[in-house]
C-alpha cells in the first residue's frame, strides 16, 4: 500500500478490498449462524461451553444468546450475529436463535446472488421488499383472543409450552408453562419482570418445582429473633453496622494506657447503640441490611423484639424493597420521611436442606417466587434460563396478545407470499426476493434436520398444502410428518416472529453493504528499560 513511496496505513495495519472484504465477512456469519443451528427446535441439540477462567466453569445450554455471549469472536461480521441474538433476548426474550439462523441464511444465499455479479445494493433492495412483504403476510394470518379469558390463557399457555418444548424443560413443559402462566398473569398487565423471583435448590427433581405468593429471601434468621412476625414493617437499609469494635488493622491509635483503649471502644458501642435506637425509633419490626451486622447491635435488635437480617443478597434487597413497597434507606434522622415496606407475615420455611425467610402477604399484590429444584446446578442454571426465555415471551404476550401458528408455519406462509411477489416483480430484484424466500424456508428445512427427519420431502409436503387459503399445516416433530398446528397446540407470540423476521434482514443488510475490512495495527509495547 505504498503512494508515492509513503504508505498510507501504519505498518502491520491489515486492509482487505472489495471481494476479500466481502468474503471474510460472509463466512464469518455463516460460521457462527451453522454453529448455534443445530440447537434450533424441539428436538435441537446443547453445546457445552467451558471457561478457561478460574473455577473452569461448565455451562451446558441451547440457548442462542447465552452460546453467542460466551464466544470470542474476531470476526467483525460474525460480531454483529452475536449482537442481534443479545438485543433479542433483551427485547422479546426468545427467538435467540432463529434470528442469527435467518441472517446466517439470507447471507449464503446473497453470497450465491453475489457471485451471478448482481450488485449487493439491488440484493438490499430485493430483501427490503421481501421482508416488508412477509411482515404483511404474518399480520394478516394473527390471531388474537384478547377478550376472551380462557381462549386467552390456552393461547398463553400454549405458547408457553412452544417455547419450552425446545429447552432442557420440555419433558415436564406442561407443569413449566402453567408455572410461568401463572406468575406472568399475577403481574396484571405490567411488564415488571422484577416482580417474579426465581430461586434455584438443588434437590429433589425438575418436576417438584414450584409457584410461591409473595418474596423468599435466601437468609436464615439471627439467633434470639422472633421467628414468626405478623403484619411486619420493615425498614430495608444499606448502612455499616459492623464498628462496635476498634478494628485493629484499618486505624493506628497512640494511646498510654490500656484504659483509653477501652474507652474507644465504649464510645464506639455507644455510637452504635444510639444509631440502633434511631433505628427502633422507626416503629419497625423487620430490619434487613444490605451489609453485615455484627454481634452487638443484633443483640439490641433481638432485646427490641425486631427480626435483623444482615447481608441481604444484592440483587434481593432492591427487589425486596420494590416488592414490599419501601425504599432503601441509609441515614435515620427523620423517621417521618422514610417509606417503610410492608408484609402480612414472615416466617422461616425450609426449602431442601436449606432454611430461607418467607414473606407474605406483600404490598406488591403481584409479586410471586418461583422455586426451582433439580439435580444439579447446570440443570438448574438452564432451567433458569429457559423459564426465563417463556417468562419473557409471555409478558410481551400480554401486552400485545397477537400470535402465530408455530412449528415452521409462518416461515413457509411468509416464503409463499415473497414467492408470489417475486413473480409478479421486474428486475433483479425479483431473484433476490426468492433467495429470500428460501432463506425463510432455511428455518423449517434445520428443524426438520435436527429432528433426524427427511427435511426435502417434509418442506415439499409443506409448500403444497400451504398452496391453498388459510392452511395450519406445519411439522410435526413426533410423528416426523407435516400436521395440523392448530390441533397440536403449537403457537408462537407475533411479537417474537416479527423481531426476528426484521432484526435478520437488518443485520444481513448491514453485512452486505461493507465493501472493505481495515484493521488497525496493533499496539506496540514500549521496552521500558
Amino acid at each position: 500500500m505504498a503512494y508515492g513511496g509513503d504508505a498510507l496505513l501504519k505498518a502491520d495495519a491489515m486492509e482487505e478490498k472489495g471481494e476479500r472484504a466481502r468474503m471474510a465477512s460472509f463466512i464469518g456469519a455463516i460460521a457462527i449462524a451453522d454453529l448455534v443451528k443445530t440447537t434450533l427446535g424441539p428436538k435441537g441439540m446443547d453445546k457445552i461451553l467451558q471457561s478457561t477462567g478460574r473455577g473452569h466453569g461448565v455451562t451446558v445450554t441451547n440457548d442462542g444468546a447465552t452460546i453467542l455471549k460466551s464466544l470470542h469472536v474476531d470476526n467483525p461480521a460474525a460480531k454483529v450475529l452475536v449482537d442481534i441474538s443479545k438485543v433479542q433476548d433483551d427485547e422479546v426474550g426468545d427467538g435467540t436463535t432463529s434470528v442469527v439462523v435467518l441472517a446466517g441464511e439470507l447471507l449464503r444465499e446473497a453470497e450465491k446472488l453475489v457471485a451471478l455479479k448482481i450488485h449487493p445494493m439491488t440484493i438490499i433492495a430485493g430483501y427490503r421488499i421481501a421482508a416488508e412483504t412477509a411482515r404483511t403476510a404474518l399480520e394478516n394470518s394473527v390471531r388474537d383472543n384478547r377478550e376472551d379469558i380462557e381462549k386467552f390463557r390456552s393461547d398463553l399457555c400454549n405458547i408457553a409450552m412452544t417455547t419450552l418444548s425446545s429447552k432442557i424443560l420440555s419433558q415436564d413443559k406442561e407443569h413449566f408453562a402453567n408455572l410461568a402462566v401463572d406468575a406472568v398473569l399475577r403481574l396484571k398487565g405490567s411488564s415488571n419482570m422484577e416482580a417474579i423471583q426465581i430461586i434455584k435448590k438443588a434437590g429433589g427433581s425438575l418436576k417438584d418445582s414450584y409457584l410461591d405468593e409473595g418474596f423468599i429471601l435466601d437468609k436464615k434468621i439471627g439467633v434470639g429473633q422472633p421467628k414468626r412476625i405478623e403484619n411486619a414493617n420493615i425498614l430495608v437499609a444499606n448502612t455499616a453496622m459492623d464498628t462496635d469494635k476498634v478494628k485493629i488493622y484499618g486505624a493506628r491509635v497512640r494511646v498510654d494506657a490500656m484504659s483509653k483503649v477501652a474507652d474507644i471502644e465504649a464510645a464506639e458501642k455507644t455510637k452504635m447503640k444510639n444509631k440502633v435506637g434511631q433505628i427502633i425509633k422507626h416503629g419497625i419490626n423487620c430490619f434487613v441490611n444490605r451489609q453485615l451486622i455484627y454481634n452487638y447491635p443484633e443483640e439490641l435488635f433481638a432485646d427490641a423484639g425486631i427480626m435483623a437480617i444482615e447481608h441481604a443478597d444484592f440483587e434481593g434487597i432492591e427487589r425486596l424493597a420494590l416488592v414490599t413497597g419501601g425504599e432503601i434507606t441509609s441515614t435515620f434522622d427523620s423517621p417521618e420521611s422514610v417509606k417503610l415496606g410492608h408484609c402480612k407475615l414472615i416466617e422461616e420455611i425450609m426449602i431442601g436442606e436449606d432454611r430461607l425467610i418467607h414473606f407474605s402477604g406483600v404490598e406488591l399484590g403481584q409479586a410471586c417466587t418461583i422455586v426451582l429444584r433439580g439435580a444439579s446446578s447446570h440443570v438448574l442454571d438452564e432451567a433458569e434460563r429457559s423459564l426465563h426465555d417463556a417468562l419473557c415471551v409471555l409478558v410481551q404476550t400480554v401486552q400485545d396478545s397477537r400470535v402465530l401458528l408455530g412449528g415452521g408455519w409462518p416461515e413457509i406462509l411468509m416464503g409463499k407470499h415473497v414467492d408470489e411477489l417475486a413473480r409478479k416483480t421486474p428486475g433483479k430484484k425479483s431473484i433476490a426476493m426468492e433467495s429470500f424466500a428460501s432463506a425463510l424456508r432455511a428455518i423449517p428445512i434445520t428443524i426438520a434436520d435436527n429432528a433426524g427427519l427427511d427435511s426435502a420431502d417434509l418442506v415439499s409436503q409443506l409448500r403444497a398444502a400451504h398452496s391453498g387459503d388459510h392452511s395450519k399445516a406445519g411439522i410435526d416433530v413426533i410423528t416426523g410428518e407435516v400436521g395440523d398446528m392448530e390441533a397440536l397446540g403449537i403457537y408462537e407470540s407475533f411479537k417474537v416472529k416479527q423481531a426476528v423476521l426484521l432484526s435478520a434482514t437488518e443485520a444481513a443488510e448491514m453485512i452486505l453493504r461493507v465493501d472493505e475490512i481495515i484493521r488497525c495495527a496493533p499496539r506496540q509495547r514500549e521496552d521500558r528499560m
